[in-house]
C-alpha cells in the first residue's frame, strides 16, 4: 500500500512557490485465495531473472484460505496465464508501467503478441486491422506503436509533392482514404459547374501521382458533398449541390472491382436535400449523417442512419428528445466503438449563425440515444472543458485517436489564430481536458474538413495547404503520427 503526501515550500513573502510529493510505502498482506500450483504450468524460461526468489512465498493458513506473505502471490502464476488473462486486459499506459514493477514482468512487456492483444482490446479490432497496413508498422513493434499512438511523441508535419495533376481545376471536393490510397472525388468547377470524376493517389507508391479512374455509371456532378469509407474497399457519396439544386442521394462504390462502376443505392425515407453537412461511419458499414443546409439556406439539426449491408437498405432518423442547434461544417468523429462526437460548424443561435466550439456526444449502443453537451453555453447539462479550448470555426479537420481522443485543427477560423494549431480532447475522460498539441515540421497554412483524411490510422493528408483558394493538388502536408521507416 502507499500514500501520497504533498508539502507546499513557501517563499520569503509566505507564497506557495513548490509543492514537493513524497510517497511513502508499506507492506500489506494481500489474499489472493488459494492458487493451484499443480495446475499452472511455470515458467522455465532463462528470462524469467525473478525466479529464484519465488521460493520465499510461504502460504499460512488463515482460516480455510491461504494467504500467501513475503511477496505478491500473482507471480506465482505462468507467463502464458499471466499475458492471456490478466496483461491483455490493461491499456497501452499501464502496460508500459507494469513493465517497470520487476525483471520478469519487464521482460513480458516486450512480447509483442501480448502489444497487440493490449492494442486490440483498447483500441477495438477495426483499429488495430488498419494499423497493420501502416508501412513499416511491423519493423516499429506494436509496443513502440502504442506508445507513439499515446503519448504523440512522434508527431511531425512534413511536405510532400506528388505528381499526375486533377483536371479541371476545382474546389469543395470530397477527399476520403481508402487503405493507403487517397480518394478525390467530384467538386465545384469553373463557374460553379458541379464534378463528378475519380481521381487515386496511391501513397503505397514509390512515386505516387495522381490518377484519373474510369468509373462507369458515376453520380450526377456535386460539390459540398460527402464521400465515406465502407467495408474496407468501398466509398459512399451522400447528398451535396448539383446542376438541380440540393441532392439527398447515396451511390456506392468498389474501388478494387474490375472495373469499378457506381452503384446507386435507393434507401427508402431519406432525409431532406442537403450540403455542407457531416458524416461518419460505424462498424464498416452504417452511414451516419448530421445537419446540413437545406433549400433556402435553412440549417438542419437530425441526424439520420443507413445501413449499407442490408438487401435494402431504409434510411432511420435517430429519434432525441433534445438537438444542438442546427449546423453546417461541423464534424462528426467515432470513439468507443459507437459513440459520435460533434465539434464546431456555423450554428444558429436564434436569428443568427456563429462559428461554434461546441461539443456534444451522443452513445448510440444505448436503447434510447441522446445528445450530451460536454461544451456549449446555454445548453443542457453544458459545462465547460478545461484547458485552452480551440476558437470557433467550421469546415475543419477532426482525427479520431487510437483509445477515444479527437484532434482538432484547420477549417475557417474566426480571428487571427493559426489553422495549424493542434488541440486534441479525450471525451472519455471524468472531466474532459482541450490540450495544445505543438508539432515540429512544416504545417499548411490551411487545412479544410472536406479535403484532409486520415491514411492507415496514423497520417493525416491536406490537400491543397497553402493557400484558401488555388488548390495546388501536387503539393500535400501530411501530419505523421507515428515514426515513418
Amino acid at each position: 500500500m502507499n500514500k501520497l503526501r504533498l508539502t507546499p515550500i513557501y517563499g520569503d513573502d509566505t507564497i506557495i512557490t513548490h509543492v514537493i510529493g513524497i510517497q511513502f510505502f508499506t507492506d500489506e498482506n494481500i489474499d489472493l485465495g488459494p492458487v493451484p500450483g499443480s495446475s499452472i504450468k511455470q515458467s522455465t524460461k532463462p528470462s524469467d531473472r525473478s525466479c529464484s526468489d519465488f521460493s520465499a512465498f510461504r502460504p499460512v493458513e488463515v482460516g480455510d484460505r491461504n494467504v500467501y506473505r513475503g511477496f505478491c502471490g500473482i507471480l506465482q502464476l505462468s507467463d502464458e496465464v499471466l499475458y492471456l488473462k490478466i496483461l491483455s486486459r490493461l491499456t497501452p499506459r499501464d502496460i508500459a508501467s507494469v513493465g517497470s514493477v520487476c525483471w520478469r514482468l519487464n521482460d513480458l512487456t516486450k512480447n509483442e503478441d501480448l502489444w497487440r492483444m493490449v492494442c486490440q482490446n483498447a483500441w477495438g479490432c477495426e483499429t488495430t486491422r488498419v494499423l497493420e497496413t501502416v508501412p513499416g508498422a511491423k519493423i516499429l513493434g506494436w509496443g513502440r506503436l502504442a506508445r507513439e499512438l499515446t503519448t504523440l511523441e512522434a508527431a511531425a508535419w512534413r511536405k510532400l509533392t506528388v505528381g499526375g495533376a486533377v483536371e479541371p481545376s476545382r474546389c469543395n471536393f470530397s477527399a476520403c482514404a481508402v487503405g493507403n490510397r487517397v480518394v478525390l472525388f467530384g467538386g465545384e468547377g469553373v463557374n460553379m459547374q458541379p464534378m463528378n470524376d475519380t481521381f487515386v493517389l496511391d501513397l503505397n507508391s514509390s512515386n505516387p501521382e495522381w490518377q484519373h479512374v474510369q468509373v462507369s455509371s458515376p453520380p450526377p456532378g456535386r460539390w459540398g458533398h460527402t464521400l465515406s469509407c465502407v467495408n474496407g474497399s468501398h466509398l459512399v457519396v451522400f447528398g451535396g449541390c448539383g446542376r438541380q439544386g440540393l441532392l439527398n442521394d447515396v451511390f456506392l462504390l468498389d474501388l478494387d472491382a474490375k472495373p469499378p462502376a457506381w452503384r446507386e443505392i435507393s434507401g427508402l425515407a431519406p432525409p431532406l436535400p442537403r450540403s455542407w453537412h457531416s458524416s461518419c461511419t460505424l462498424d464498416g458499414t452504417k452511414l451516419i449523417v448530421s445537419g446540413g443546409c437545406a433549400d433556402s439556406g435553412v440549417l438542419l439539426s437530425d441526424t439520420f442512419l443507413l445501413d449499407l449491408s442490408m438487401e435494402k437498405p431504409v434510411w432511420r432518423e435517430i429519434p432525441v428528445a433534445w438537438t444542438p442547434p442546427s449546423r453546417l461544417g461541423h464534424t462528426l468523429s467515432v470513439y468507443g466503438g459507437r459513440k459520435i462526437l460533434m465539434f464546431g460548424g456555423l450554428a444558429k443561435s436564434g436569428p443568427l449563425r456563429f462559428r461554434s466550439s461546441d461539443v456534444f456526444t451522443m452513445d448510440l449502443s444505448e436503447e434510447e440515444p441522446c445528445w450530451r453537451s460536454v461544451t456549449g453555453s446555454g445548453m443542457p447539462g453544458a459545462g465547460n472543458p478545461g484547458g485552452i479550448a480551440p476558437p470557433p470555426r467550421l469546415d475543419h479537420v477532426a482525427v479520431s485517436l487510437p483509445g477515444g481522443r479527437v484532434l482538432i485543427f484547420g477549417g475557417s477560423v474566426a480571428g487571427l489564430h493559426s489553422a495549424s494549431q493542434l488541440y486534441i480532447l479525450d471525451p472519455t475522460d471524468e472531466k474532459p481536458t482541450w490540450r495544445i498539441l505543438n508539432v515540429p515540421g512544416m504545417p499548411p497554412r490551411f487545412a479544410w474538413g472536406h479535403s484532409t483524411c486520415v491514411v492507415g490510422g496514423t497520417r493525416a493528408i491536406v490537400l491543397g495547404g497553402q493557400t484558401g483558394e488555388e488548390w495546388m493538388l501536387t503539393e500535400l502536408h501530411e501530419l505523421s503520427l507515428a515514426s515513418s521507416v
